[in-house]
Order: structure tokens, then sequence, then C-alpha cells
């Protein structure tokens, strides 16, 4: 049995699944992403300081991101955290490319195949690159991140009112615990 499909038909189920794979790369409302972005200046090791709970990250502890240049002009991501219910190491590496502009903080990053989130940078430590904040495609998903694996109460105190301000809700933030280097 041959079927034909029809052409409306065929174009609107193009355009659906494109919008599925598509989907997920917003940036939240009221968010900006930060402009005069440097990738050389945010490449290597950060630390998860504290973060809205998903499945993908649940019962990690010690949690870091690495941030490498790929030869396709990509950026390579490997996020590592400890799970303390299994007793091991857990890894997820993946690929990141700019939305826009490469000196705008909006990325897209994949750990998955076609499928693509938001990354979207919308506060940084200009002068030394020592701290962020990362939204994803909503105001679901958020990530505190730093160089060093702990941070001030001020820095911390400033984090949560800033994201309170924009909507995040901070009653369901995690503070991830981190081991000293």
């Amino acid at each position: 049995m041959i079927m034909v499909i029809d052409s409306k038909l065929w174009s609107i189920s193009l355009c659906v699944l494109l919008l599925l794979l598509n989907g997920c790369v917003n940036v939240p409302a009221n968010i900006t992403p930060v402009k005069g972005f440097e990738l050389n200046r945010y490449l290597g090791k950060w630390y998860e300081i504290a973060r809205l709970d998903h499945g993908f990250e649940r019962g990690l502890e010690h949690v870091s991101a690495e941030y490498s240049l790929r030869e396709d002009g990509g950026v390579r991501v490997v996020n590592r955290g400890y799970s303390v219910e299994d007793g091991e190491w857990q890894q997820a590496e993946g690929k990141a490319f700019f939305v826009r502009e490469p000196d705008e903080g909006y990325l897209k990053v994949s750990f998955f195949g076609p499928f693509y989130g938001s990354y979207v940078l919308f506060e940084l430590d200009r002068e030394k690159y020592q701290y962020a904040f990362v939204a994803g495609p909503d105001k679901s998903y958020l990530w505190f991140l730093s160089r060093t694996p702990t941070v001030s109460e001020a820095l911390m105190s400033h984090f949560r009112e800033t994201v309170s301000a924009l909507g995040f809700d901070t009653r369901e933030l995690i503070e991830v615990r981190q081991v000293e280097e």
C-alpha cells in the first residue's frame, strides 16, 4: 500500500516538528541575556552554587560544569555531579551554540541529539567572570554558577534578591553542597 501525503498536511507537520524541536530555545519573560559576552573568558570550570530542581540533576551534589571550544565553533559542555543515592559520579556531555550573536549570553544546549534547551546568562561578573546567573527556556530553570565552590553570603543574598525580583520561585531553590578544593 502506498500512502500519499497531502502537501499542505506535510507542510503543517514539518512546521509542528520544527516548533517542537526548537520550542525550548526561548528567553523567559523579563529576562535579558547579557551583552558584551566573551566566550573565551567564560570557558573553563564552574561550580553550581544553587539551582531549581529538575529530574536530570535530582539528588546530585558537588555539581560542576566545564566548558571548552569544539572544532565546529560550538562549545563542549561537560556536567558532572555526585549521586549520594548511587554513591557514584555521574557525567553528561553536551554541545552548545549561540542562538543569535556571539557577544550575547544566549546559547542553545543539547545533551540529546537534535533537542536543544535555552542557556540564558542574565547576570555575569563582567570584570573577572567569577559568577553567573543562568536561566533556561522558562522560569522553572535556574542556576547560580561560580568559579569557586563557595560564595560569600552577600553574593548569595544578591542572587536570591535578583531572581526573586525577576519572578523565579526562590522557595524551591536548592543550595548545592560542594567540596572545597
